[in-house]
């Protein structure tokens, strides 16, 4: 059997004996591409060297390593590995083809590469895990470097990205290329897609004098052109100065200066761009994806050496907005409260349904609280600017709405049924739960498509009058905390004593009910080794999709699975409507339990604290210090702090239960929209189920236009470049709506400097990776210790709370979730910066001060400063902001004083 197959008998189908890399230059010689000409060492020829030699089963033995190794632990089992390799003799007839099939490309320097059978796919990159050999000329020097292909195989970082794919030792052979070399001119880089926008319309060229590795190791600044594909044009150029080139040495490559008069010329003209482009386009429509390439040119002729599929493309976006123009400018615009919750773009089907139901369900409120009078139809609105969600309010609705009249207080006292904790646990809570029971009770194939979207609608409105309910809660566990405070700072507390909030901490809720649960699930889950094994090692993407199963995962007892499966299934059915965001686009974990299954993983391998512990500790801690200030106090002074404990302690446990009941509809609002997507799907309107969030609502029901999958792809690449900037907090700028930034929930506006000022909401400092997620889609991401960094978190985010060293948001105040759970957890929380996300990079070092309320952003192995350089000034607009939530609060409590004297 021949252990040799030239290029063109060669194609995509042949990974098996060609590994990824030499089928993918069989496919390009036999489509007519200009290839060099070359041959494959078939994976054939691998296996029967490790046989041959006899080294197969010690490098079976040295390669199974644990499933949770760190990539420092496979460096001894590599030098290990590679030194058996060394021993090894290549079998006589094999080096005979070798050399055989080694004339034909006359006497040429060759270039000798790795292809393993499990790179250049679409699911892995694995570039640059194994090696390359280059201007190889001698026979002893050939059969040198094939031997050192097959040993690169089992180089440390290959051996860890396999383990990280979940690709089993044995499962992997090596095939080498031998390739005749270019003697370029010029070499380079070209991206079929760009990968920095991900616009599949251009190609983005990286070039620079001489062989290409100066560009792959990236040792050289490259000439970066950006190319219209379809328009044939370059788009832009960036023209470096090339300092240095590849080229050929007596054996191998060598770097050498660039002559003088080189450095700074274009390696490519814009037609030169353009026909390397143009190239590009073919390959890419050879292989059905977008393709990095590798190329060459000597002569003016162009050569390509190497083509895979470009694995970490980002969806396209357009390029983000600058301008925020309002529509009515005379209006004032706020992204706060209910908006809070929407930090992202709206998705087109949200706009158009959900938002009109907040409108509807906050004048309904407005008008029980303030009397119909107080409000027009025109006075609320909650438009988009650049996609993102504001409240408009008239600047003639404002007025009547703050004005004092003896009109506004009767309602405000007439309204009394209809806010507080009684309302919320008795009134508002179970309508909602019933107007959801009833949807879940229909079969949904059966129920027409109108009927559907309406019923969307009607439970769209039916969260929206529960939020009203739970927006009357807020206030008052606000108005409690701060009273609580106000009064223990002033009248009680001594030097030394703990904050006020100590003595709320402790009491069940339903985020940190849900935490509970997940910890139980993963300690039932350690008692049984089968199971533990598979949630330790298997990806939670990977785990989410068993449970759909019929059977048990391999190995692991049928019984067990069942079991535990039960246990993690009833979770869900308790706690899997909690919104990550309320944007209907954004699956909850009922729909995507993966990010629970992380925190189950988390639990079973030790990490965190033991959540019923914790809460013991923290109970009795709030018990002693309570009692030891209400033992030390005068009756007066006793009989106050007592009632207001009693208000606090009775309503903030009430305040996270409401907030995470949100969603109670979002589970069967989104198979709803899932039943009409997968009709439009089949029906050839959209591509898939999920683009119905994509489309506008009158297009759901309208007339079948196949048109509307490009609209989709283009509604999409405008959200993605919107998400990119942070929207101001208040609308017009530069207005007089800068009065009220001091009573927004984050800074306005671009913070300069490595200083980020907010809200200290949880005291306390830590110095660690900053990891900035965006959804529940990154929560994998966060690493135990890291300092947590997003827009805004819920209580669906409060299973990260357990990993993280620290919180940092753009919006947010003391009395947020983030505030509350933070300081539950003990770990410093600096909230509403505004612009934390967009200023902070992800796995940059900060240092995150709770007590001063900033973020510092650390360079290299800078020091956390002992004291944050602008505490002093950053405490200005937290103080502001809490003076005036403390003015709130007091309003709020005296209405509700009054309400109380109304009902006696």
């Amino acid at each position: 059997m021949s252990m040799i197959r030239r290029f063109e008998d060669l194609g995509r189908g042949d990974i098996d004996i060609a590994g990824g890399k030499g089928a993918n230059l069989g496919e390009l010689t036999r489509a007519g591409l200009p290839v060099p000409a070359g041959f494959v060492l078939t994976t054939d020829a691998y296996r029967e060297f490790v046989a041959e030699s006899g080294i197969g089963p010690r490098i079976q033995e040295l390669a199974a390593l644990p499933a949770d190794a760190a990539p420092a632990d496979y460096e001894e089992p590599s030098a290990r590995i590679r030194a058996l390799f060394d021993t090894a003799e290549i079998p006589e007839t094999t080096m005979r083809e070798i050399l055989a099939a080694r004339v034909p490309l006359g006497e040429t320097a060759v270039a000798v590469r790795s292809s393993a059978t499990a790179e250049d796919l679409e699911g892995a990159s694995f570039a640059g895990q194994q090696d390359t050999y280059l201007n190889v000329r001698s026979a002893d020097a050939l059969l040198a470097a094939i031997r050192d292909c097959w040993a690169s195989l089992w180089t440390a970082r290959a051996m860890a990205y396999r383990a990280r794919q979940r690709i089993a030792p044995a499962a992997v052979a090596l095939a080498v290329v031998v390739q005749r070399m270019v003697d370029a001119d010029a070499a380079g880089v070209l991206f079929t897609a760009n990968p920095i926008n991900g616009h599949r319309g251009e190609a983005v060229v990286s070039a620079a004098w001489g062989l290409g590795e100066s560009v792959v190791s990236g040792s050289v600044t490259t000439d970066d052109l950006v190319v219209d594909k379809q328009a044939g044009a370059v788009l832009s150029r960036a023209t470096a100065d090339k300092a240095v080139m590849t080229v050929y040495a007596v054996t191998g490559t060598e770097e050498r200066p660039v002559p003088v008069a080189q450095r700074s010329r274009p390696v490519l003209d814009d037609a030169a761009a353009v026909e390397l482009a143009a190239l590009g386009s073919r390959i890419e429509g050879r292989f059905g994806a977008p393709q990095d390439i590798e190329w060459a040119r000597a002569g003016g002729t162009f050569w390509i050496v190497q083509s895979r599929p470009i694995t970490a493309l980002p969806a396209p976006e357009v390029d983000p907005p600058t301008d925020w123009v309002v529509p009515r400018p005379r209006d004032y615009y706020f992204r706060a409260s209910i908006v809070e919750q929407l930090p992202d773009p709206l998705s087109p089907l949200f706009e158009d349904l959900g938002a009109p139901s907040v409108v509807r369900g906050l004048q309904a409120m407005m008008n029980d609280l303030l009397g119909s009078a107080a409000i027009h139809d025109d006075d609320i609105g909650m438009p988009t600017v650049n996609g993102y969600a504001y409240y408009r309010y008239t600047r003639s609705g404002m007025l009547r709405m703050v004005t004092p009249r003896p009109s506004l207080l009767k309602a405000a006292v007439g309204a009394r049924r209809k806010i507080g904790k009684a309302y919320w646990r008795d009134s508002a809570r179970p309508r909602y739960v019933a107007a959801v029971a009833a949807w879940e009770q229909r079969p949904l194939a059966a129920v027409p498509d109108a009927e559907l979207l309406a019923g969307v609608v009607e439970l769209l409105d039916a969260g929206t009058v529960y939020y009203t309910a739970v927006q009357t809660i807020i206030p008052i566990a606000a108005s409690s905390e701060v009273l609580l405070t106000q009064f223990y700072d002033r009248f009680v507390r001594r030097e030394g004593d703990p904050p006020a909030p100590t003595m709320l901490l402790g009491f069940d809720s339903a985020p940190i009910l849900a935490e509970k649960s997940l910890y139980d699930i993963a300690t039932w889950a350690r008692d049984h080794e089968d199971l533990a094994a598979l949630l330790r090692t298997a990806p939670s993407a990977e785990v989410a999709g068993l449970l759909a199963a019929d059977g048990p995962p391999a190995g692991v007892d049928e019984g067990t699975w069942k079991d535990w499966r039960a246990r993690f299934q009833a979770h869900l059915g308790r706690f899997g409507h909690t919104v990550y965001n309320l944007d209907f686009v954004n699956p909850v974990p009922a729909d995507d339990p993966a990010p629970l299954l992380d925190t189950v993983r988390f639990y079973l391998c030790g990490g965190g604290a033991d959540p019923h512990e914790r809460q013991r500790v923290s109970g009795e801690r709030r018990d002693a210090v309570a009692a030891a200030a209400l033992g030390r106090l005068d009756p007066a002074r006793r009989a106050v702090l007592a009632r207001l404990l009693r208000w606090a302690q009775g309503i903030a446990p009430i305040r996270e239960d409401a907030l995470a009941d949100i969603g109670l509809a979002w589970p069967q609002l989104r198979r709803m929209l899932h039943e009409l997507g997968s009709r439009l799907a089949a029906s050839g309107v959209i591509t898939t189920a999920d683009d119905v969030y994509w489309l506008r609502a009158a297009e759901v029901l309208g007339s079948r236009d196949a048109r509307l999958a490009v609209a989709v792809d283009e509604r999409k690449a405008l959200w993605r470049g919107r998400r990119r900037v942070t929207p101001p907090l208040l609308l017009p700028q530069g207005t007089v709506m800068e009065r009220f930034e001091s009573v927004m929930p984050g800074v306005a506006g671009e913070q300069a400097g490595n200083v980020l000022r907010g809200m200290g909401a949880s005291s306390g400092s830590v110095t660690a990776t900053a990891r900035v997620l965006e959804g529940a889609g990154d929560f994998g991401r966060l690493q135990p210790g890291d300092v947590l960094v997003a827009s805004i978190t819920t209580p669906a985010w409060t299973s990260l709370f357990a990993m993280a060293g620290g919180v940092v948001t753009d919006i947010g105040g003391p009395l947020s979730h983030s505030s509350i759970v933070a300081r539950e957890y003990g770990i410093p929380a600096v909230l509403g910066t505004g612009t934390a996300t967009r200023r902070i990079t992800d796995g940059a070092r900060v240092h995150v001060d709770g007590d001063a309320g900033t973020v510092t952003l650390l360079e290299g192995d800078e020091e956390a400063p002992a004291a944050a350089p602008l505490a002093a000034a950053s405490r200005a607009p937290a103080a502001r902001r809490g003076r005036a939530l403390a003015v709130a609060a007091v309003l709020a409590a005296v209405v509700l004083v009054l309400r109380r004297r109304r009902a006696r």
